[in-house]
């Protein structure tokens, strides 16, 4: 009676997922989609512990101790970190919790080794979740250090695409061995699983950062394909549902950001794209002249514009400056001001984060246009005002074939009748290379931090009135 009471709550729980995965496509139901997961999840984890071959031992009732004390803490631990983490910090934190989940997926196969030597239909999903699990946590660390800026520049070995070849094909020949043979090997398994560590920091270190959101996307993917292979081990119908939706996620979305920037994947994972134009090439505009833009001058300019496009990059989000945005926006709006938001695949350091950022400030998602739909909008606009994006507005992508983005698609800012740049300085974006828009005649520097600049616009504009 309990094992089919179980199955009803994995049916339960993966319906959940389904449809909270679905909800999450839209940011208005994102929220409620994330709680009905987290509900079928909760459902799944009680089942399974109250469930499934239960007994009445003393022994039983010190492991549910023990248990339900880990899941405390892990509870206690995620949701703290949740609550206090910026925005600026978000990318990290999923990669780190993107990390965990491979990690368990290698303690998994770790423990579960010994118990399935032999049996080559368990053991093959046991090898294949410890293998993909170590190299998606040890991949993880290293995106986190570098979105973090620990790692703030891509490290190629000479012949790196040789040696980690050679770490891989040595991987594959462990795991080969170990699913095949029938006799218990634990000093391999263990060499294994330092392999499988060492292939995901060689994997990840050497890719720069303009990257790292098909990067994330990818590990991401490893993870969910980790916990599918956990599913299949423990013949689990939710874990297998969750690694599948996961895992499925993760690819389409890891493809959509290749095509965003017009590359492929093994371009990404053996190209280093990110290097700084020293190292890679790419525009070289020094001695180029710029102009800058006071408040006042930029105050009148956007007061008597028909349309303005705000395009928001990571720079936006290091300034906390979502909010006078959204402030901008409304004020403008307020005086007849058509305002629209640019949005490419890959601003800022992850997939939707840009999404994210100005959700938090209320602003209305129909605002949000994507950069296929913006871009035959632009020569029609009179003021792009970009606040600190920068590759992904760079016409070297369109203009110059030396540049390490070039064929990347980009938002076409500089067919409007005047652009705005609000940077710190005239340094490189995340991709490490200089940006051509600075130097187009019609583009004018805005300096200053987001959040300082764009308050002292407001204020100017408020006084206008």
């Amino acid at each position: 009676m309990g094992q089919h009471i179980l199955e009803i709550c994995y049916l339960i729980a993966s319906v959940t997922f389904i449809f909270g995965l679905k909800m999450m496509s839209n940011p208005k139901t994102a929220r409620k989609g994330n709680m009905v997961a987290a509900v079928g999840m909760t459902i799944a984890i009680l089942g399974t512990i109250f469930l499934y071959e239960s007994s009445k031992t003393s022994r039983e009732s010190l492991k549910l101790i023990l248990i339900f004390a880990a899941i405390a803490i892990g509870t206690v631990i995620g949701w703290m970190t949740a609550k206090r983490v910026q925005m600026t910090k978000m990318p990290e934190l999923v990669s780190m919790f993107n990390g965990m989940g491979g990690a368990c997926a290698a303690l998994i196969g770790l423990m579960e080794y010994h118990h399935n030597v032999g049996n080559i239909n368990t053991l093959l999903p046991t090898v294949l979740g410890m293998v993909i699990g170590s190299v998606s946590f040890a991949g993880s660390v290293i995106a986190f250090l570098k979105l973090n800026g620990t790692m703030d520049k891509p490290i190629r070995l000479p012949s790196y695409n040789i040696l980690n070849t050679i770490v891989l094909v040595g991987v594959l020949a462990l795991c080969g061995y170990l699913i095949f043979s029938d006799v218990e090997n634990s000093p391999l398994l263990y060499g294994l699983f330092a392999c499988a560590l060492i292939y995901g920091v060689m994997f990840v270190i050497p890719i720069g950062g303009a990257d790292m959101p098909v990067v994330i996307s990818l590990l991401n993917s490893f993870t969910g394909l980790a916990a599918a292979f956990g599913g299949f081990l423990y013949d689990n119908k939710v874990m297998l549902t969750g690694g599948i939706l996961v895992g499925s996620a993760g690819t389409l979305l890891t493809i959509v950001m290749c095509n965003a920037m017009n590359r492929s994947l093994s371009s990404v994972i053996f190209g280093a794209f990110g290097k700084s134009s020293a190292a890679g090439g790419g525009s070289n505009t020094e001695g180029g002249s710029i102009k800058d833009i006071s408040v006042s001058d930029l105050a009148v300019l956007m007061n008597y514009s028909k349309k303005v496009v705000i395009v928001p990059g990571y720079g936006l989000a290091v300034a906390h400056a979502q909010h006078i945005i959204h402030e901008l926006e409304l004020l403008l709006e307020e005086r007849g001001v058509e305002v629209k938001y640019a949005i490419h695949p890959v601003a800022g350091r992850m997939p939707g984060h840009m999404n994210v950022l100005l959700a938090e400030s209320n602003v209305d998602y129909g605002k949000l246009v994507e950069m296929e739909e913006i871009n035959p909008e632009f020569d029609q606009t009179d003021v792009v005002l970009v606040v600190g994006a920068n590759d992904v507005v760079n016409p070297a992508a369109k203009s110059d074939p030396a540049s390490p983005i070039f064929g990347m698609p980009i938002l076409e800012v500089d067919k409007a009748k005047h652009i705005i740049v609000n940077k710190r300085s005239m340094s490189a974006g995340y991709a490490g290379i200089d940006n051509l828009l600075f130097y187009d005649p019609k583009t004018s520097m805005f300096f200053g931090d987001a959040k300082k600049a764009l308050t002292s616009l407001v204020s100017e504009l408020k006084a206008m009135s």
